[in-house]
């Protein structure tokens, strides 16, 4: 067929066929194959997902015997800090701690408040443990409370001091003038399950 004897009319049609055409398999290709290919695409993407997934779980179980033993030894330390831990009377315990701790150091401590708890525990949220605080006031040297302090909290992990107040011994003729009155208090984990 020759295209240059058609007439006229004949030739706009058959252009005008050749573009809807055209434009019928770009349209088929953008909403039909497009689609297919962007489907194909994100499980793909979920299949390497899921692979990274396999391989963790995989090392998981490889790794069990050693997590157990962790497990374990975690435990182990855990019952370690709970042997220290408050329970029972909590404060005859906070009391025969702190006489005990304090008798190396030249910290004089007359002033205790009522123990307050146990109550959930502030700080974290979701806490398996309770805590109970008690108010303390008394007397020592500067440098003597400082390592009072510091020695009480490395000694005893679930306890903390806070809101320490530290104010000069008024004057007096015979008190010491390097003496400091403090206020502080002090707040212990309660052990959740005594045994």
């Amino acid at each position: 067929m020759n295209l240059r004897k058609l007439p006229k009319e004949k030739k706009q049609h058959l252009m005008l066929i050749g573009i809807f055409t055209l434009a019928g398999l770009i349209a088929l290709g953008w909403g039909l194959i497009k689609n297919q290919y962007d489907y194909l695409g994100s499980l793909a993407d979920k299949k390497v997902s899921t692979q990274k997934k396999l391989q963790r779980i995989e090392e998981a179980v490889k790794r069990v015997s050693q997590i157990e033993a962790e497990l374990g030894e975690s435990r182990k330390k855990l019952a370690l800090l709970e042997e220290d831990m408050a329970s029972g009377d909590l404060y005859s315990w906070i009391i025969n701690t702190l006489r005990k701790f304090s008798a190396d150091y030249k910290v004089e401590m007359p002033q205790k408040s009522g123990i307050m708890g146990p109550v959930d525990v502030t700080l974290l949220p979701n806490f398996p443990y309770k805590q109970a605080s008690i108010t303390v006031m008394g007397t020592a040297h500067y440098h003597e409370l400082g390592h009072f302090i510091a020695d009480l909290e490395n000694e005893f992990p679930h306890i903390r001091l806070i809101n320490l107040g530290i104010e000069p011994v008024p004057a007096t003729g015979s008190a010491d003038p390097e003496v400091l009155t403090f206020k502080m208090e002090i707040i212990t984990l309660v052990k959740s399950n005594p045994s």
